[in-house]
């Protein structure tokens, strides 16, 4: 046994160690601003089974800090703390539907530390990732919509008082939260803006400009691309796309603006085909992973760009004017690889549509194997590897999923999304970078929800119709533009009862000639005039995720691969990936702190004297 002296040391040393390693020595890798005024700050960490989180806010009072399903206070996972005459305090809660506040018989969440000066209070907390408590939100890489509040007065006996406005929501991925990676203070950049765009009076528009590229004299590197979206503007600007237009376009367009997809817009948008980058609502600047760059200045770098902006306006503001855009970071430093993107999912198309009334309904956009042999077999046979996903559907989705095949087994999805928010799309790096390969599969998969919705819902371009895609950032760059597939038409109208359709096509959306019921309607409008029901809307779900597929397999350009426009069947898959299943810690397992302490004493073989602590 260690002299009394020793330890005394020792459990002073152990407790200091513990203390340090879980509150404060570890460091919290993750931050963020929840507030527009910066009043609220957030810090977290994780490992594999906990997250411990700091906030930091401006008031003496209480602080509220929540996970909710959909952004809304309603069954809602809440912690409320503060610090009371220098004691901290914390309490789990949660919200029922109608948006009570209840104390959780559970407490899940754990106090770390408090403190509290004149201005502003800390509260460091943690819980396990999944409590099996059907109170509490689990905490995956899905989306998560952190809610949040504050109060100038601390919880009483009555409980918390109503926090008035001081309250947000913010949509972030608390597991995948992405790298900062700064760049180099001084590096050289440009804008690609618009400059005073009378939004018009409707509630989606499609506002596309040509910008020339900088001029450089040799190669180099974009390393950085950022939003530049005007103050107050965040909700209204949707996304911004970048295409590659024809090298010889004429430099008197440089500058002309218009309403994309317009009967009367130039004719020299119709060259811009290639997706060079993409930026969506919620995301921040996306920094290139340090061995890959997107290439300017060389012969078949993109010169010209048209930049497309999606207005979101469902309030029809009239009189609203908007200069957004984006920054790109350049150096002549140049990385290893070129970077490329790959838009794939379903084509965006009237042939991809939705019933109403589904709780569920699932969409497949097969990348196919065909399309991946013929390109990458030709341009890249060795394979090419993706960094970073963007997966991007509107307001009807809920999940998304971009699944990989090889010889017809799956791999681990590239990336995966169960929570996707509609106002959150962002580009996510991949932890590990992924091979794929000629003869690989790619399937984006998404789940909507058409509940509520009387009609059909159609692919299209406003944020009421529907797309499903995944962009796909890779090295080194492959003359692949879009890898995509449509469910053929025909299968989806004899579903209804289409026996013919008017011939010769004259019109857009054809014309249904029989049966009587539908003569002389279009096929948009006999699609919502049939009798849907839940189950007609899951046989039609079923049917069509076994239809003859529409290949898309295009270029750079105008120009496309042999295999587009061939149809062919959704492969049959030997194996599929199931989510991980969730297990429950039993309450009487010991917490990660006291294994944490017991194993430090394994540790330094002071097994005796930690026992008689």
């Amino acid at each position: 046994m260690l002299p009394a002296k020793y330890r005394s040391v020792l459990v002073l040393f152990t407790a200091f160690w513990f203390y340090a390693s879980f509150s404060h020595g570890s460091g919290f890798r993750h931050s963020t601003i929840l507030d527009p005024h910066g009043k609220y700050h957030l810090k977290w960490r994780f490992d594999r089974g906990t997250i411990t989180f700091e906030i930091e806010v401006e008031t003496t009072g209480y602080v509220g800090f929540g996970l909710s399903p959909n952004g809304a206070m309603a069954l809602s996972d809440i912690v409320i703390g503060g610090v009371t005459d220098g004691r901290p305090y914390l309490q789990d809660y949660f919200a029922d539907a109608k948006r009570k506040v209840h104390r959780d018989v559970q407490q899940n969440y754990r106090l770390e530390y408090g403190r509290e000066n004149n201005t502003h209070t800390v509260l460091a907390f943690s819980r396990d990732l999944l409590t099996c408590d059907t109170n509490d939100k689990d905490i995956t890489e899905s989306t998560v919509r952190v809610i949040w509040a504050y109060h100038s007065d601390d919880v009483g006996p009555s409980g918390p008082m109503y926090h008035g406005v001081n309250r947000g929501r913010k949509s972030m991925r608390l597991l995948d939260p992405g790298s900062k990676v700064n760049i180099t203070s001084g590096t050289d950049f440009f804008n690609l803006q618009n400059i005073n765009v009378p939004v018009p009076y409707k509630d989606t528009t499609y506002w596309c400009q040509i910008f020339q590229i900088q001029e450089v004299q040799q190669k180099h590197h974009i390393i950085r691309i950022e939003p530049l979206i005007q103050r107050g503007h965040e909700n209204l600007v949707h996304h911004i796309l970048l295409y590659q237009c024809d090298s010889n376009l004429n430099e008197s367009e440089l500058g002309a603006s218009h309403e994309c997809y317009h009967p009367n817009m130039p004719d020299s948008f119709l060259t811009c085909e290639t997706i060079v980058f993409a930026w969506a609502i919620g995301g921040e600047g996306f920094t290139y992973p340090p061995h890959v760059g997107l290439s300017i200045g060389t012969a078949i770098d993109p010169v010209y760009v048209l930049m497309e902006v999606h207005y979101d306006n469902p309030a029809l503001q009239q009189g609203v004017v908007d200069s957004s855009g984006l920054r790109l970071f350049y150096t002549p430093e140049l990385r290893q690889y070129d970077a490329g993107v790959i838009e794939t999912g379903v084509w965006v198309s009237l042939y991809h549509m939705l019933p109403p009334g589904m709780q569920e309904y699932v969409s497949e956009g097969h990348c196919t194997r065909e399309c991946l042999q013929e390109s990458l077999g030709q341009e890249m046979p060795n394979g090419v590897r993706v960094f970073a996903v963007l997966m991007h559907a509107h307001l009807a989705g809920r999940a998304i999923r971009t699944r990989h095949f090889r010889e017809q087994e799956e791999l681990q999805p590239l990336s995966h999304d169960e929570e996707f928010d509609f106002n959150f799309q962002e580009f996510q790096l991949l932890k590990e970078e992924r091979l794929l390969l000629p003869g690989d599969h790619l399937i984006t998969e998404c789940k909507y929800t058409t509940k509520g919705r009387q009609n059909m819902t159609w692919g299209g371009l406003t944020t009421r119709d529907e797309m499903c895609l995944s962009y796909l950032l890779y090295y080194p760059r492959v003359n692949l533009a879009r890898c995509e597939s449509l469910p053929e038409i025909t299968g989806q109208l004899k579903f209804i009862g289409v026996k013919e359709i008017q011939a010769p096509v004259t019109t857009w959306p054809f014309m249904i000639k029989s049966p009587k019921k539908y003569s002389n309607l279009s096929f948009t409008e006999a699609m919502d005039k049939y009798r849907w029901s839940k189950k007609r809307g899951k046989s039609f779900n079923e049917m069509v995720l076994q239809l003859p597929m529409n290949v898309r397999c295009s270029k750079w350009g105008q120009d496309e691969w042999s295999i587009q426009g061939t149809l062919v069947s959704p492969p049959e898959m030997k194996s599929e990936v199931k989510p991980p299943s969730v297990v429950c810690r039993s309450a009487s397992e010991p917490h990660s702190g006291v294994v944490f302490l017991f194993t430090l004493c394994l540790t330094y073989s002071v097994v005796q004297a930690c026992l008689s602590l």
